[in-house]
């Protein structure tokens, strides 16, 4: 199979670099095409999951899309966010774009470097016995957001704040691919909703990530590469090692 244009379900990269070096050496066309967006969460879908926002003296923020969901469902839900909150952020740039909902300074923000770990190293022994928030989007696995807390005893609920909601998809020709490239259940809902007559036919699918590959299962969807593995790490090695194999 002679492979010209691959499609990937993601924004495109600041680092093009692996992908600019695959078109060179196989002359394929890479394309970046996000299959869903994020959404907040209405108040009555977030109410479904029985979490009482006062109750926290401290919020964890994985994302920019879950601070303006959690601020807007605050402002919703009547609930005033009190001046002592203290709010973990997995990195400084999410840390600084609290400044669009509060002011910085008056507040204690801490930031880790982009780890669930290293939020919870800022934590330490100093502030162990707050209750923790942990804002998520319905599109993440939290798995090991969970499993740090819960191994340094930190009391904690994990709400999910933002959902993926399929995007319009209706200019692209979803056939005229012959990889694409898909991360998330929700990349799955998508096709089936904008291509509800799709058939794989001849296209190869390379999944990353655990989370999506049973939702490509059940939909029948035959998975050429699964990655990351230890030998495939990215999504610029795993589109190689397919073109590698059937140049």
């Amino acid at each position: 199979m002679s492979v010209k244009r691959i499609l990937i379900s993601q924004q495109q990269p600041l680092n093009m670099a692996p992908y600019a070096a695959l078109t060179e050496k196989y002359g394929v066309e890479i394309e970046f095409n996000q299959f869903f967006k994020l959404e907040p969460l209405t108040s009555r879908e977030f109410r479904t999951q029985r979490v009482n926002l006062p109750d926290y003296t401290a919020i964890v923020f994985f994302s920019r899309h879950a601070i303006d969901a959690y601020f807007q469902l605050c402002e919703e839900l009547r609930v005033k966010v009190p001046e002592t909150m203290k709010y973990f952020c997995s990195t400084e740039a999410v840390a600084m774009y609290l400044q669009k909902h509060i002011v910085f300074r008056k507040r204690k923000i801490f930031f880790g470097n982009g780890t669930p770990s290293s939020v919870v190293d800022l934590i330490g022994s100093k502030h162990k016995d707050e209750n923790f928030l942990i804002a998520t989007a319905d599109t993440a696995s939290n798995d090991s957001i969970s499993s740090n807390f819960s191994a340094h005893n930190l009391k904690h609920t994990i709400a999910t704040f933002v959902k993926g909601v399929p995007r319009d998809m209706s200019g692209v020709d979803i056939n005229s691919y012959d990889i694409i490239v898909f991360y998330n259940p929700h990349d799955v809902e998508s096709l089936q909703s904008n291509f509800p007559e799709f058939k794989q036919g001849d296209i190869k699918f390379i999944s990353f990530g655990r989370n999506v590959v049973k939702s490509m299962e059940e939909a029948g969807l035959s998975i050429e590469i699964k990655a990351p593995t230890p030998e495939v790490k990215s999504v610029a090695s795993a589109i190689e090692l397919y073109l590698e194999k059937n140049k």
